[in-house]
């Protein structure tokens, strides 16, 4: 492990909690309604993916309960399919990926 791993599944843990602060106020109607709103959360989303594609092979691979390829993909998704990026997908990341995703990296951290 690379002591950088830690600091990218830092900044994961940290724009996963901004996903999920906004996602937890959110409900899908409001969600359409707003398209600050979902551009903000593609942003934060793209931002977890760049993070999650500095994480080292052996890191990733030492904690396959992260679904890194996954988060990796709706990066390159969102960064070179912008135009087509699928509303409805980064709603789901959103409102079920990642209450499940968070905990997984927090326990990756070491106790404050």
């Amino acid at each position: 492990m690379r002591h950088d791993d830690l600091v990218y599944v830092g900044q994961m843990v940290d724009v996963a909690s901004k996903i999920d602060e906004r996602g937890q106020r959110l409900d899908r109607v409001s969600y359409d309604a707003d398209e600050d709103v979902r551009l903000a959360l593609a942003h934060l989303v793209e931002t977890l993916g760049e993070a999650a594609r500095r994480v080292s092979k052996e890191f990733s691979a030492a904690h396959p309960e992260i679904p890194w390829q996954q988060i990796v993909g709706m990066r390159h998704k969102i960064v070179h399919d912008y135009l087509t990026a699928d509303a409805d997908l980064v709603w789901d990341v959103t409102a079920f990926e990642i209450p499940k995703l968070l905990p997984l990296l927090r326990a990756l951290l070491p106790d404050p």
